[in-house]
């Protein structure tokens, strides 16, 4: 079945955007070329989860201008919780506004980049050109890829050079607070050769709900014998249709380590997908998700070993409740040729009602011999013993519950690197499996 896309921005719609942003001419051919592929693609498929009557497409407007902050003291309550009072390193994007950006001088003057992505069009572009939808995601890979290539309105680019050590996290925060916008953000973050570098997201929804889409893209790209943590929280409201797509590409002995909380309350289709191409590269991918109310969403995690000696390691803890559903598609990929290559993945989730459906599906494709390969699922209830040890102790079961199931997620909490985006991710769950 054909999914109708019913676009109702024309070439001239994206270039007059491009120009409006004032981005490099480069950025709106690009543009311009997607737009023309749109139609031509096929939806994507994810595995179990029908999407064709799923809106992606119709939006009220594809951008809106917000305000910006002098000071991250004149961010709202809600964000503002979410920012360290010494957090020297951040951007923070209201809507598809770029509004406040701060780097240090130390930072800068040892050649590291924090920008928007409209400005890194010009003042990087031979970076940009080098790492967008090129090595990571590809405009032509479905139908919503060249949608985002075509639309993109907003995001951020990070670039660390050869060896360059980041002590502190930088941080990005993408605050959403008006019902009509629309997020089409792409996100990129290089850590070039022996450098290192902790990112932390935030997605932050501030109204009840929304009624435009998501179309999320980060590429992360780890050079030789480096490494990259990358820390998120989604928190996206109802009325969203999300799709979210982060992907990795490592270098010989580098690291990708993933820590996501994906807390939307919209419907999603979420892929990450980790590929190790130097020799020696690793991956660790640990995810959170807590589904609620009537929520639909498909998470499919992947790492693809092409290199020799990789590791790669896939932890999902998911708990649904009411009558949400969720699929949790878990591969591990060997190719011909990654000798000595280790994939083990685990995937678990808990049912809070008895409506609430989730799948657990590991997958192991492995086309080469001297590898080692595991996986382990489980789908089920709170256990039984847990909370009656737990109410023996004069816990009510409300609170055992509640115990148990931060216990059940805390692997994927307690890696997150920054103290407010670790209790709003605390709160988030607290909040949902109240």
């Amino acid at each position: 079945m054909t999914v109708e896309t019913k676009m109702a921005l024309t070439e001239q719609d994206v270039r007059s955007f491009s120009a409006n942003m004032n981005e490099a001419d480069w950025m709106a051919e690009f543009r311009a070329d997607a737009l023309a592929k749109v139609e031509q693609l096929p939806m994507p498929t994810p595995d179990k989860t029908k999407i064709d009557k799923w809106n992606f497409t119709e939006f009220p407007t594809h951008a809106v201008e917000s305000s910006t902050y002098a000071s991250l003291a004149d961010l709202p309550a809600e964000a503002k919780e979410l920012v360290g009072d010494d957090q020297k390193n951040i951007y923070v994007q209201h809507n598809n506004t770029p509004a406040f950006i701060s780097l240090s001088a130390d930072l800068k003057a040892q050649g590291v980049v924090l920008t928007d992505i409209f400005t890194a069009s010009r003042e990087h572009a031979d970076l940009l050109k080098k790492y967008y939808m090129t090595d990571g995601v590809k405009v032509d890979e479905h139908r919503l890829t060249a949608l985002h290539a075509a639309l993109m309105n907003g995001g951020v680019f990070v670039y660390v050079p050869k060896n360059v050590e980041v002590a502190e996290p930088l941080q990005v925060l993408f605050l959403h607070d008006d019902a009509q916008a629309s997020l089409f953000n792409h996100v990129i973050v290089v850590a070039d050769a022996n450098s290192t570098v902790t990112y932390v997201e935030n997605y932050l929804s501030t109204v009840e709900e929304a009624a435009g889409q998501a179309n999320i893209i980060s590429e992360v790209f780890a050079g030789d014998n480096s490494k990259i943590v990358y820390g998120a929280v989604d928190v996206l409201a109802k009325g969203f249709t999300t799709y979210v797509n982060r992907r990795g590409v490592t270098g010989a002995n580098a690291r990708i380590e993933w820590a996501l909380g994906l807390m939307n309350d919209s419907d999603t289709i979420s892929e990450n997908i980790t590929h190790l191409v130097g020799n020696g590269s690793s991956s660790d991918l640990k995810t959170v998700v807590v589904g609620r109310g009537s929520q639909k969403q498909n998470f499919t995690s992947e790492i693809v070993h092409w290199g020799l000696d990789t590791d790669g390691f896939i932890l999902k803890h998911g708990v649904m409740k009411e009558s949400a559903s969720s699929i949790f598609n878990g591969i591990g990929r060997i190719a011909k040729g990654a000798t000595r290559s280790n994939a083990v993945q685990e995937s678990r989730v808990l049912m809070l009602s008895e409506k609430a459906r989730g799948d657990a599906n590991p997958i192991l494709l492995i086309d080469e011999d001297d590898v080692t390969a595991g996986h382990a699922a489980s789908v089920g209830r709170v256990d039984p013993l847990q909370l009656f040890y737990l109410m023996s102790r004069g816990i009510s079961k409300q609170e055992a519950e509640r115990l148990v199931i931060h216990g059940f997620l805390a692997p994927v909490v307690s890696k997150l690197p920054i103290e407010g985006v670790k209790k709003q991710l605390t709160e988030v769950i607290e909040r949902k499996v109240r």
